[in-house]
């Protein structure tokens, strides 16, 4: 535990300041009174805070926690997380995007009911998203804040998570998607270059890669005995990624295949993820975007792995104890202390001020994680649960129920902090690391069968999703009750109907339709962005609204655009989107005026990327 002098509260209060003034300033410059203004951050986005706001939002404050905790721990296969999701950004931006794009969908569950009609996929998709959203990645979050607070300040958990909390309410709610992005994208600069500085200091006090690696397999703590078993020394493989399939911890089938369907699930069917990816104003920014991100996710291995593995050479007694007794002394935790060594690296190595530089990059990282999930929360509620039961809400009425679902979650976040606390060491914490295996696994087949095969249909898609909930569900109930669960459960699944969705209904909601005709006003089937529908339900518009339409035009003052924006009115004159508008935008993000040399060169960015991360890996196996 340290103190934080003038100079690392002087750093913490420009970093506040800093967000706050990006925040705000992305909510005056953007259209928030909108659903595509503030869900979609106006479909205007260019790659570089694209690809920052993906690697920020991912990047969150349980890395410095649990993958250096784990790094420490058993050494460096775990890098095979970050590198092999380089792969599957590059089948986002190729693959998926297209589709989701072309259908014209804002939300992952509003994709499904275009492709594949009904409403149950949709409404089935949205519950199970916000209800794995808060009970994992919010609680992940929370915890690996609260523990390094806990660990680096000793400050009060309450006052400091309702602070951090606070602030990003404020711009999260006021400036949508676009405040998201563009405070990710400044948090990303901040993280890395915090997080380099930890890493020169900390390389330069064990000499270098090859004395780390060399004094990592003689890292032992004094007490080596737990019971009467010997533990505390580091794994015979900890310098391999690739493991032994029996023996390993991490075996290189499950390396290889089991984490693709994984890969897939977070990064290519996740609301979190994808929704900076749809908010880019062209596909070549959209690639741009997700190269970017593949880019950044080459650099853990350096920026938290081998800190973490830092931490166990350093503090061996500490970091890698083995005794519940001694684990409980030094961080509360019997089970372990592995989760330290990232914050014991900056109280016992970083000078005052620096201590500041890195509290920030560690609220950055929780404060990015959080914007994210609330705004896409936030999105699916709005758009696909509360639609359903108002079919007819204006615009004005959905940003309203939008800013105060976050509200909402607000509230639930600070909830969860006594809970976890006071489960940090039970059973509970892995429970909710595990309900996403048990329970989303089936949604990567119902997306890649899709977008890939026109034949497959709603109701075999539904049944698989209640026959993987099932499945998942009954070995989720079983890991509650039992201690050692049985792993083979019979699967029974509902006889699935062949019958597919006519050719007319499939228009440019798979890969072979992406290019199709234009979907017709009958392909619609009520969704919520058909905007002259909705827009034929409300309300004729009187002279006097008219008047006031036209007086939007007028250029507003401050203070009128600071009322607007809390009150969810647009600052900016309203702009009907027509069919021919629709099609001609879907052309200028298909690549309409753009030099054919950019499409290219980001095919060979990206080969060169994937080219370098296999070097690596083979480097490392």
């Amino acid at each position: 535990m340290a103190d934080l002098d003038i100079g690392d509260i002087i750093v913490i209060v420009v970093y506040f300041v800093l967000v706050l003034a990006v925040g705000l300033w992305s909510s005056c410059t953007t259209n928030t009174g909108s659903v595509r203004g503030y869900f979609m951050a106006g479909r205007n986005m260019w790659w570089a805070p694209i690809g920052a706001s993906i690697f920020a939002t991912n990047f969150g404050s349980h890395f410095f926690i649990g993958m250096a905790g784990q790094a420490a721990a058993s050494g460096i296969g775990v890098v095979i997380y970050e590198w092999h999701a380089v792969f599957v950004l590059v089948l986002l931006g190729w693959f998926f995007v297209p589709v989701y794009v072309s259908s014209g969908a804002y939300t992952m569950p509003q994709y499904l009911k275009k492709r594949y009609g009904g409403r149950r996929l949709q409404v089935y998709l949205s519950c199970l998203a916000i209800f794995l959203l808060i009970v994992q990645k919010i609680s992940v979050s929370m915890y690996a804040g609260a523990v390094f607070i806990q660990q680096s300040l000793g400050w009060d958990m309450y006052l400091s998570i309702v602070s951090v909390l606070s602030i990003t309410a404020v711009y999260t709610i006021i400036g949508g998607l676009s405040a998201v992005i563009w405070t990710d994208a400044l948090q990303t600069v901040i993280m890395v270059f915090g997080s380099i500085w930890l890493l020169v200091v900390s390389m330069t006090k064990v000499g270098g890669i090859d004395s780390l690696f060399e004094k990592y397999l003689q890292a032992v703590p004094n007490v080596t005995q737990c019971g009467n078993v010997t533990k505390g020394f580091p794994r015979a493989d900890s310098l391999h990624i690739f493991r032994d399939p029996v023996t390993g911890d991490i075996p290189w089938t499950g390396a290889i295949f089991g984490l693709t369907p994984m890969a897939i699930l977070a990064w290519c069917t996740d609301q979190v993820m994808v929704q900076r990816v749809l908010s880019a104003r062209s596909h070549s920014h959209a690639k741009g975007g997700v190269l970017f991100a593949g880019l950044l996710k080459i650099t853990p291995f350096f920026l938290v792995i081998l800190p973490g593995m830092v931490g166990r050479v350093l503090f061996p007694n500490e970091v890698g104890c083995v005794n519940p007794e001694i684990c409980k002394a030094v961080c509360e935790n019997p089970n372990g202390c592995s989760n330290i060594a990232y914050p014991k690296l900056v109280v016992e190595l970083l000078p005052a001020g620096v201590r500041g530089l890195m509290l920030a990059v560690m609220l950055a990282a929780l404060m990015s994680t959080l914007t994210s999930v609330f705004n896409s929360l936030s999105s699916m509620f709005t758009l696909d649960l509360w639609t359903r039961c108002r079919p007819h809400s204006s615009e004005r009425e959905l940003m309203i129920v939008g800013r105060c679902f976050i509200v909402a979650l607000v509230a639930v976040s600070i909830g969860w902090i006594p809970i976890l606390m006071a489960n940090q060491g039970g059973q509970l914490w892995d429970y909710l690391q595990a309900m996403q295996a048990y329970l989303s696994p089936p949604w990567v087949v119902v997306f890649l069968l899709g977008i890939a095969w026109k034949r497959t249909t709603e109701q075999g898609a539904f049944w698989a999703l209640m026959a993987g909930l099932a499945v998942g569900g009954s070995r989720m109930i079983m890991d509650l009750y039992y201690s050692k669960p049985a792993c083979g459960e019979k699967e029974e699944r509902p006889e699935v109907l062949y019958k597919a969705r006519p050719d007319v209904k499939l228009r440019r909601v798979t890969w072979s339709t992406r290019y199709s005709e234009p979907r017709e006003e009958s392909d619609a089937e009520e969704d919520y962005d058909d905007e002259a529908a909705r827009h034929a339900h409300t309300h004729e518009k009187t002279g006097y609204e008219e008047e006031a339409e036209e007086v939007q035009e007028v250029k507003m003052s401050i203070k009128q655009r600071l009322y607007n924006i809390l009150c969810c009115y647009s600052s900016f004159a309203p702009r009907k989107m027509t069919k021919a508008m629709e099609e001609e935008e879907a052309l200028r993000y298909r690549g309409k005026g753009e030099a054919p040399w950019i499409s290219k060169a980001l095919d060979v960015v990206a080969v060169f990327i994937m080219a370098w991360t296999v070097f690596l890996i083979a480097f490392f196996a």
